[in-house]
Order: C-alpha cells, then structure tokens, then sequence
C-alpha cells in the first residue's frame, strides 16, 4: 500500500462508528472517576473478543444521548473484586465441598448459577477522551473533562484500523502513517500468544519529530532485543534522511525551523555510534550475518582505535593533546612487562591548580617537556616550529653541556631538550644534586620525571649503558599520531556527520578508559561545533548519537556535575539539533540529569524491583511494572513498552527484526 493510501485509509477511520460491534463489547462500567474505570465483564465476552490481556487498549462510549462523539481510553489493568464475590465465592466453597464436577459437560450446576460465576471486574486506568472538535477533527486529550454515571457506558476492545490509529495517534492534525513515518513494530500485549497469533497484526510507527534530536531510552537486560531496536531507529533514520535529501533537493536551510509542513528535516541527519561491542561495524550472525556498515556501505565511515583493515584508525596529535595521547600510550602499553614501564605509564600529568605555585608548575613543564622527548626519540613527527619551555638554571646548563648554551628557560627544540635532559640524567651523581636533596629534604628529580628520563635514555641506572627498550616501545603507536599538516581525526567527523554520513566509532578493542577518553573527546567537538553553529546563527543539521553499553560511559546515578559532556548533550542538545539513544541494562546504572531529559522510552525485561522503582517515576510505566519482570528474555526479545514524545501513553510493541533483506 502506498504512503498516501495508508494516510488516507487512517484518516477516515471513525472511532465512534467502527468501534461499536457486537463482536468488540466487552462490558459495562460500573464504577468511574477521574483516574480509573471498574468494568463488568461476562467470560463468554472475553473469549469473543480473545482475551483481555493486562494493557490491553479499550474504548468506553457514552450512549445515554445519540450523536455524542465522546470515547473514554481505558487501559486494562488487574481484576476488581465485584460486590457479589463474597456471595460467589460461599457458593463456590460449597460446591467443592461437594466433590463434584465444576467444569466441561460434566458440571452439574444449574444454568442461572454457571451465568452468575461467569461475571468477574476489570479495573482499567483512564488514559484519557477521544473526542470531536467543532471541525469533526478527533482529537486525543489526556484526561477527562467531564464523566457521568457508569452505567451510561458501554466498553469495547478496538482492533483493526481502529486500534492502529490509537497506537499510532499524533498530536492535533498528524496523521500515523505519513510521508515521514517509518514503521518499528507492531501491537503485542503479552507473552502468551494464543489469541493474539490468529489476528491480524497492527503496525507502530514513529514520527521523526518523536526521535530526532530527541533523548530516547533503551532499558532492558541482556539479550532482550536493546540492539535490534536502535538499529531499527537507525535504519528508520536513514530513510528519513533519504526523504528529507530528495524533498529537499539538496537545498540548504534558510529559516529556523528544522522541519519542512511535511513534517521532514531540512538537511540530511548525521548519526554516529559509539560501538563498545564492535556488532554495528563488524559483521555478526545475531543480525543474519550482516550489520549497519554492511546495510549502510555507500554512507558509511568506520573509525577504530587499532589499525584495522577497512577502518580509519582515530589519530591524534599526540604533542597538542598531550592527555589523549598518553592515555593511548598507556593502554597500548598496559601488557608490557617491566617496573620502570608500569611507572611510565603512572606518570601524572594533571596540571597544577595553583598556576601562582612556582614549585608545582616547575615540576610540570619538566614533565611534559620529557615525555614530549620520549615521542621525538620514538620517531613521532614533531609539528613545525614546536618547542618546549621550562625552568633550568645556570649550574644545570653547565652540567649538561661546559659552555652552558642550551638554556631551556628561553625555549628550546626536542632535539635540544632531549641533549638537555640526557646531559642531566647521564651525571645526576653530581654534587649539585646531593646538595640540592640535602637543603630541600627531596631530590631534584621526582619519581615521574625519573621514569620519564629513563625512558628517554634507555638507561635504568644514570650514567651507566643502555639496557633497557624505553622509548623504542612507543613505536607501534605512530600509526595514531598526526602532526598538524593532517586532518585531525575530530574535524573529519564532524564534516562527515554534516554531510548525513553515518560514522560507527567501534571501540571494541579498547579498554574501558580509552572507550571513555575517545567517545568523550569526540562528544565534546561535536557539541562545540554545534554550539558555534548555533551562535553565529548558522544552520545545524541533525546529528543522532547512539551509545550501546551506555553504563559504561555515562556518569552514574548520583553523578550531580552538569557541566559533564552526557549531561549536557541531554539538557543542551536539544537546542543544537543534537539527539542521544542509548540502552543499558539498568535504569539505576544513569544519571537522573539525563533521565530526566529523555522523552523515549522503550523497556524490555527488567528482573528485579528496584529498577522497577526507578521506572516508576517515569511516565506512566506503574501500569506495566508487574509484567516486566514475569516475561522470558529469550522468548519475547524485542518486546518492548513504548513510550514516544509525541504519543501521550505507553504502547506495548513487538520490535520488528532488523535484517539487510529487503
């Protein structure tokens, strides 16, 4: 069916006609307020209509008038006791007492006492009214204006078109379905799929204004469909991107508003993916052997911390960011065997935060200056004009060199500073560094910056020969390193991400604190572009980040410090056209700061009460928490209760399974 058939066949469904048949009457309320409606409900109605599973969607029509479109939404909930069960439940007792049959052909109860055991209560939660506006337009609001007595309504179950446009409904004039849509799923209520296998399924889709540059949330344990899902929101982008490029016909965004009247974005949307597993960059048979880059490779840039074939490995320039290098460094170097390498890779290179303490900041530049040897002596190429400064002395530079020329106080090349600081380190048995221990209580020379002059020289013990592989084991890292002639990794992205490329960051191979350093680090430029854009009023494409694993990069649940980069892509990028999707196991395991800034959700398995207490501040979740700890993270994979910025109640949904067949 085309896209206009499908908007059209939506838009003339009426809810208040083609609800109403015998076939879809489920029962008679017989309780209503403001929050909640207990409805009467004979056993013969709920096997007619198959089954009335918790969540399940009904509608209760006021008919005490004719021609009042007015249609209350009721969500099923839990049986209520009736008034008559303490009769009920006597005559039931006896009856056992008696031994005899209770059920099938054989059961011996009278016909008037089978129809009175037959009637049990339903308690549903009123999600609000369907109603007609003065235009004949139907219209959701989500919560009552008015109720009247209960017995002037009658309950039905929607099916069909009917519940499609429910499940699917938009705020105001938006008709599910559209240009824009792309479907994700369709309705599932439960687990048990007796009823439900023989019906004909009802699709789910998502507005791209729901999602782009929006915060969505993926919750669930292992292996319950968390990735199946963002690669379908993934997927679902790309055509929305493909749509917004042809309708746009390569134009650029001459207003503020980033949406076209057909509810499209103006610019091609960038989204990038920090891949902790490697399954979106590398092929994997949970997805029938193919994965993002596979579906996506005409727009499609992989980026590695490794070397790896098919991938551009994230260089840096490893003497203008001296944190990022180095934290590179040490990882690479966390295997090596050897004392004097674990105290390399120990070095501490924060900076001072007395800038006015002479002593501390000494120190410092000392340390920066020889490690930046270290790099020069291992072959990294030293941008143009580069030069280190730091305080020396007078009897310092005679110790290195008789006529005392190499004043590094003035600023000095590396290959200077590395004479200087090999002239130190081959005679620091000289009396000026006893002396200098003797009237300051420490030696000249901290432990860092010993372990940085025996990496440099190689030597272990000063003065004496060579024994040791130092700086030579730095080597394998040059591959990361760009000097400033290169693009730096960073800009490269960013442009490729304002193009509407789809960058995959897969972090796969790195351990914990360079998958932080490096999806934190890009994070930042992004946003600072953004934010640069925003400012000179310069138009920002969207840009979708996705994190898996989030709990591994994302400040905890007590982490209160706003001015981390994932709090402020969750308070700030709304503004910047930047969106976030991420999914972990544990609502608990984020900061309540980016919880509190997500608009989508999408739940799967939960298995313990304590993040069923997190979820129940969310939205309206209290009504599914009992069923989410009940269901079988294998069977039901992928089935998920979601909860949309632009869909006023949470809907339950099958996933649908994402796959390069077309």
């Amino acid at each position: 069916m085309s896209t206009k058939d499908v908007i059209k066949e939506l838009a003339s469904v009426d809810i208040f006609k083609e609800t109403k048949t015998a076939d879809a009457l489920i029962g008679r309320p017989f309780y209503l307020d403001y929050e909640k409606a207990c409805v009467l409900v004979p056993d013969a109605w709920k096997q007619k209509v198959g089954g009335i599973p918790q969540g399940t969607f009904l509608l209760a029509f006021y008919e005490n008038e004719e021609n009042v479109s007015e249609a209350l939404l009721l969500r099923a909930l839990s049986p209520k006791a009736l008034p008559t069960d303490n009769e009920v439940t006597s005559s039931m007792i006896e009856y056992y007492k008696d031994n005899l049959k209770t059920s099938g052909k054989g059961s011996q109860l009278d016909d008037y006492t089978r129809y009175h055991f037959s009637f049990s209560g339903l308690e549903c939660r009123i999600l609000g009214t369907f109603y007609k506006d003065k235009s004949g337009q139907t219209i959701f609001g989500a919560d009552l204006e008015n109720f009247y007595s209960a017995h002037n309504y009658s309950v039905y179950k929607p099916s069909g078109k009917v519940l499609e446009k429910i499940v699917n409904y938009r705020d105001l004039a938006e008709v599910a379905g559209g240009v824009s849509d792309v479907r994700v799923g369709h309705v599932r209520y439960s687990s048990s799929l007796r009823f439900q296998d023989g019906s004909d399924e009802v699709p789910v889709y998502i507005s791209p204004k729901d999602f782009i540059g929006k915060r969505t949330a993926l919750f669930g344990m292992t292996r319950t469909g968390k990735s199946n899902t963002v690669k379908k929101i993934i997927e679902a982008t790309v055509e929305i991107s493909d749509k917004a490029k042809k309708e746009s016909g390569g134009k650029a965004q001459t207003d503020t508003d980033p949406f076209s009247k057909t509810g499209l974005p103006k610019l091609p949307i960038g989204q990038i993916i920090f891949d902790i597993n490697g399954e979106y960059a590398n092929p994997n048979m949970q997805d029938e052997g193919t994965a993002i880059f596979d579906l996506f490779k005409d727009r499609v840039i992989r980026y590695s911390v490794l070397p790896k074939t098919g991938f551009k490995v994230m260089k840096v320039n490893f003497y203008n960011d001296l944190y990022t290098g180095f934290e590179l460094i040490a990882s690479s170097l966390a295997e090596k065997e050897g004392d004097y390498v674990a105290s390399f890779r120990e070095v501490d290179f924060t900076e001072p935060e007395d800038p006015k303490d002479v002593s501390a900041v000494t120190r410092f530049n000392r340390k920066k200056a020889a490690y930046f040897c270290c790099l020069y002596k291992a072959g990294f190429k030293v941008p143009a004009n580069f030069k280190v400064t730091f305080k020396g002395n007078k009897d310092l530079n005679q110790i290195v060199q008789a006529e005392g020329k190499i004043d590094p106080s003035t600023g000095i090349t590396l290959e200077e500073a590395t004479n200087w600081f090999t002239g130190i380190w081959d005679n620091y048995d000289n009396e000026y560094f006893d002396k200098y221990k003797r009237e300051n209580g420490h030696e000249w020379a901290d432990e860092d910056l010993k372990a940085l002059l025996m990496f440099l020289t190689r030597k272990r013990t000063p003065g004496k020969a060579a024994n040791i592989s130092g700086y030579q084991k730095l080597r394998p890292m040059i591959g990361l390193h760009t000097d400033t002639v290169d693009k730096p990794f960073s800009l490269e992205i960013i442009g490729a991400l304002r193009d509407g490329k789809i960058i995959i960051i897969d972090l796969s191979q790195g351990n914990p604190e360079v998958q932080e350093l490096f999806s934190g680090q890009i994070c930042e430029k992004i946003f600072a572009d953004a934010m640069q854009n925003f400012t000179s009023t310069s138009p920002n494409n969207f840009i979708q980040f996705y994190f898996e694993e989030a709990h591994n990069l994302f400040p905890k649940g007590n982490n209160t410090d706003l001015t981390q980069i994932y709090n402020r892509l969750a308070k700030e990028g709304a503004k910047l056209n930047l969106g976030l999707i991420y999914a972990t196991q544990e609502v608990s395991s984020i900061s309540s700061n980016i919880l509190k800034n997500t608009q989508n959700w999408f739940i799967a398995h939960l298995n313990n009460e304590d993040e069923l207490k997190e979820l129940r501040k969310y939205y309206d979740f209290t009504d599914f928490t009992t069923g989410l700890t009940r269901f079988s993270p294998a069977k039901d994979k992928g089935f998920v209760r979601m909860k949309t910025y632009s869909n006023p109640f949470v809907v339950p949904v099958q996933i649908d399974r994402f796959t390069a067949k077309k």
